[in-house]
């Protein structure tokens, strides 16, 4: 007499895990992981070329510096994209607000502090008008922006009157340019030098938080019997990118400290990381960006999403606008030229999706620092400028391409 198949279907000898004890697999996804270790290529082979110079404390200082302008555009970039939209108007709204801001803190003296949040209201407003268009109206994203690319670089010209005005109050400037002072005594590194004990202790405990979080977020899936890595590659994973954040926090320390750039980068990625991942706001962007249908079937109120999604890339815009008008102590009518470009190229070249519903902020940061050092790289190795628009031209196009050659290689896996 035959026994009947178990309803588990588990094969004898081959039972589940035992409770408690999530199965142990090495999880590689080249599409997440790709953009790693591309980045780390990168940076490797820019290094051998330039003898060393490209992780010099006060060029590696520079790229945050003369870069961080973009990564704050790519970090709202990348929200929109993941909704299924696109901003073409971010490089003309960095000018209007720029502009902005100078009429208020130079021509009319206002107190600075109260200079920023009006211009903060200023590019929210400039997001309201472009997300109402898009979310309320019906209009693709790609036309309404292209029509603000021109409109708010009319607006610019408007507001300086064809003319550039400056300079900038010294706070506003030390916030753009400046660095974080040092609040402790420098501490001897052997062959390094010396660095800023304070700043030292900040990377420390950057780099604690980083194993604490991956440590309970494994945990929570070893305790729902999920797959997760093996005990050496999770090991790997935490201590590599330990290393280095140490090893960019003390080359920095080494300079003249932390840039504040770097301070407000930092702060924003991580909130915009925890509303991508724990808030329902995060969540409701991806399942728009995802399907549209499903979305809107679930009850999410698609609109305000995409609405609130163009307030916050004006206000983005507005923080990145006032960072370059501070870095160059000068609100100029053709600032921001092209920055829509490498935002949307950073957050591509991170892993965003062209048809949207995929994508990371620390991706789009990531991204945003291959072009930083691409351009900064061939810059050290003398390259004329037509060659770096090249190789970057080239990157773009390789990483939207490995998108779409994964996405059809995963459908043909099914």
């Amino acid at each position: 007499m035959t026994a009947a198949p178990t309803s588990t279907g588990v094969q004898p000898g081959k039972g589940p895990a035992p409770q408690g004890q999530a199965p142990r697999k090495v999880n590689f996804d080249l599409k997440q992981s790709g953009i790693y270790i591309a980045f780390a290529l990168i940076v490797v082979l820019f290094t051998v070329l330039t003898g060393g110079d490209l992780l010099a404390p006060q060029n590696l200082s520079n790229i945050i510096v003369q870069y961080s302008y973009i990564l704050v555009l790519a970090i709202g970039m990348v929200l929109v994209i993941i909704a299924g939209h696109i901003d073409l108007s971010v490089g003309s709204v960095v000018a209007a607000t720029g502009a902005f801001a100078a009429v208020l803190m130079v021509e009319w003296d206002l107190p600075w502090p109260l200079a920023i949040l009006l211009t903060l209201v200023f590019g929210a407003l400039i997001g309201a008008w472009q997300g109402y268009w898009v979310a309320y109206f019906g209009i693709p994203a790609f036309i309404v922006t292209l029509a603000g690319m021109l409109l708010f670089r009319a607006v610019t010209y408007m507001i300086l009157g064809n003319k550039g005005i400056g300079p900038f109050p010294d706070q506003v400037r030390t916030a753009a340019n400046g660095f974080v002072p040092g609040f402790l005594n420098n501490v001897g590194l052997g062959p390094l030098g010396g660095a800023d004990l304070f700043s030292i202790i900040v990377g420390v405990s950057v780099v604690a938080g980083i194993a604490v979080v991956q440590y309970r977020a494994r945990a929570g899936r070893i305790r729902y019997n999920q797959v997760v890595d093996p005990a050496w590659l999770f090991s790997i994973k935490v201590v590599v990118p330990a290393a280095l954040v140490m090893f960019l926090v003390i080359q920095l320390a080494r300079f003249r400290n932390l840039p504040w750039v770097l301070v407000l980068l930092a702060l924003l990625v991580v909130g915009y990381t925890l509303v991508t991942n724990r808030a329902v706001f995060g969540r409701q962007i991806y399942a728009v960006g995802g399907n549209l249908q499903a979305a809107t079937l679930s009850g999410v109120k698609v609109k305000s999403v995409v609405f609130w999604l163009f307030v916050n890339m004006g206000v983005l815009s507005a923080v990145a606008g006032l960072i370059f008008a501070g870095r160059l102590n000068l609100a100029g009518p053709t600032a921001g030229n092209s920055f829509e470009l490498d935002a949307i190229a950073a957050a591509f070249i991170g892993g965003a999706a062209v048809q949207g519903g995929v994508g990371k902020v620390v991706g789009a940061i990531t991204g945003g620092l291959i072009m930083g050092v691409i351009n900064n790289g061939m810059g050290l190795l003398g390259a004329q400028t037509e060659t770096v628009m090249l190789v970057k031209g080239i990157v773009l196009l390789a990483a939207v391409a490995f998108d779409v050659w994964s996405k059809r290689r995963t459908a043909g896996a099914r």
